[in-house]
């Protein structure tokens, strides 16, 4: 899997959009957008970084949503 790939699988396993991941990790949205049609790359360890924090965290839509109502 390449990083673009990489990338977009962890974004997509969150249940987010773009804008929303980008938000929550503030990330420039044109960053992010170029990491995932691979016009630039993400560093790896960003990857590693994100991968685990989104483990860890439990990072999901529905998750983020209950923090907030809290």
């Amino acid at each position: 899997m390449n990083k673009a790939e990489e990338i977009r699988k962890l974004r997509e396993n969150t249940g987010m959009n773009r804008k929303e991941f980008c938000e929550y990790f503030d990330i420039p949205y044109r960053t992010m957008s170029e990491w995932e049609r691979d016009g630039r790359h993400a560093p790896d360890y960003l990857i590693r970084l994100l991968a685990y924090y989104i483990r860890m965290e439990k990072v999901r839509k529905s998750n983020i949503r209950d923090r907030e109502d809290k």
